[in-house]
């Protein structure tokens, strides 16, 4: 007899591929889904970044510095009506038919775009790719932070640091030694920068996974990162006390939180919860400079490619 999911279980693989966020780099992407009403992704790239997550039920369009007043942030969305796996041929009929012809896509047939009362917007006007999420949360997002959905036990220490008004990023990249390494949360600070582990309770078990670890920090640690590790059961049984106590200090200890258009870094109180800064929309302004992107090359900019 196979085993059934429980419950709760079959509510969470319910919820998988809900909604995916995912990257708009230029003008006329935004004109394919709003006048045409189709997004694509490579196919590759489906089975490489999303697996699980796909395919998703909407999809909302995260745009980039080519968009003036809108960019960096999250202003349109629609539900996917359909889902084909055509070439680049089918899509562009008009364009040279080089190699690339013959590459091959999902299209997403989309319904008309719906735009948000309000962005949710990227506080260091961050580069993406994809996020796949669930409807609630999309709908309660502040910012890009708020959507990711890797973990309950990364929720929960997400939640904490925001009462206590700790600026991170969430599943933030850094390459160091021509290795990329993705942190599950990347705090940046005056005097240097803190990378937030959440570890699952069998993560050490596995020997080759723990000697991973030890290279990847000790990687980080030579270009200013420190790595906080915290386990499950710290989590769930020493949230405040101890997790978030040791971020707070730590950050503090780094001359404090450095945000971006913040003439001073800001150090964490500890009754910080009850007065927590809120950052308004003025706030999103003058975005670092972002690399050129070629066409094609757009789904490629997370990791390792």
């Amino acid at each position: 007899m196979t085993n059934q999911p429980n419950k709760r279980q079959a509510k969470a693989q319910s919820l998988r591929g809900e909604v995916l966020v995912a990257v708009v780099p230029r003008l006329l992407d935004l004109s394919y889904a709003r006048e045409q009403h189709w997004y694509r992704i490579p196919e590759e790239h489906v089975e490489k970044r999303l697996k699980d997550r796909f395919p998703p039920q909407w999809l909302a369009l995260y745009q980039t510095k080519a968009f003036g007043a809108e960019a960096f942030g999250i202003n349109y969305y629609a539900r996917v009506e359909n889902i084909s796996l055509v070439t680049r041929r089918e899509l562009f009929p008009n364009e040279p038919q080089d190699e690339k012809a013959e590459r091959r896509y999902y299209k997403l047939a989309l319904a008309p775009l719906e735009r948000l009362p309000r962005p949710i917007l990227s506080r260091r006007f961050r580069r993406i790719v994809f996020i796949p999420t669930t409807m609630e949360k999309f709908q309660n997002a502040v910012e890009i932070n708020d959507l990711y959905d890797e973990s309950p036990l990364e929720d929960k220490l997400w939640a904490a640091m925001k009462r206590l008004g700790i600026s991170a990023e969430r599943q933030d990249y850094v390459r160091v030694n021509e290795k990329d390494y993705a942190l599950d949360f990347a705090i940046y600070c005056a005097q240097g920068n803190i990378d937030v582990e959440t570890d699952g309770d069998r993560w050490h078990l596995d020997a080759d996974k723990s000697r991973a670890d030890n290279r990847r920090d000790n990687d980080l640690e030579t270009y200013g990162w420190r790595t906080l590790r915290f386990s499950s059961a710290q989590i769930r049984e020493e949230l405040e006390t101890y997790c978030v106590e040791t971020v707070r200090e730590n950050i503090n200890q780094l001359g404090g939180v450095q945000e971006p258009d913040k003439f001073m870094p800001r150090k964490i109180h500890p009754d910080a919860a009850k007065g927590i800064y809120q950052p308004s929309i003025f706030d999103y302004q003058n975005p670092q400079t972002e690399i050129e992107i070629d066409d094609d090359e757009i789904w490629k900019y997370a990791v390792g490619d």
